[in-house]
């Protein structure tokens, strides 16, 4: 899991480009919050830009001819003054807070005392672990927040194959962001 730090490119793969993120165009209940979220792997940004562009154009925010994605890469300037927390493997912690932020009624505690931090950091789960991450939120490995449902779901992820992703949740976060450039890729 790569630490965020001055210097560090981080990409965002998108269905248009992004040069001045916005929070308010951020989805709400999304794994760490409603917030602005990059990786460290452009092969994961470049994944994610296809997977948007396909829903864009299926809600008709694009054509549906529309024949490429974007992926924007953006620059840290500093972390200095941040509050930042950092989740460094796919846990129980983990997966507690990202059920949290994705059902308003579970896990409240640790979804209020994630509210305090302008970056939060950890691995993905992306399309290919939300299968696993639904059937833990419907209770198929037992009850969601037992000890036998919470190791059977971390089993199941694999989390050594995740991917990071970093959630820049606050104004304050974003202004640490330096837009390098946006790169088209191709939906074909």
């Amino acid at each position: 899991m790569k630490n965020l730090s001055e210097g560090i490119v981080l990409y965002h793969g998108s269905y248009c480009a992004v040069e001045d993120p916005d929070l308010e165009k951020c989805a709400r209940f999304k794994d760490f919050g409603r917030g602005f979220y990059l990786t460290s792997s452009k092969e994961q940004a470049k994944s994610f830009a296809k997977i948007t562009a396909t829903k864009a154009k299926s809600r008709g925010y694009v054509s549906a001819g529309e024949k490429f994605a974007y992926i924007s890469c953006f620059k840290i300037e500093s972390v200095a003054d941040l509050n930042i927390f950092a989740y460094e493997t796919a846990d129980v912690n983990w997966l507690h807070c990202i059920v949290a932020h994705r059902r308003k009624d579970v896990f409240v505690e640790l979804r209020k005392q994630m509210e305090s931090y302008d970056v939060i950091s950890g691995k993905i789960a992306n399309d290919d672990t939300n299968t696993t991450i639904m059937a833990y939120m419907g209770n198929v490995f037992g009850e969601m927040g037992s000890e036998q449902s919470d190791k059977m779901c971390i089993s199941l992820l694999l989390p050594e194959r995740l991917q990071d992703q970093f959630c820049f949740r606050t104004d304050k976060a974003l202004s640490k962001l330096h837009f390098l450039k946006s790169e088209k890729v191709s939906l074909e």
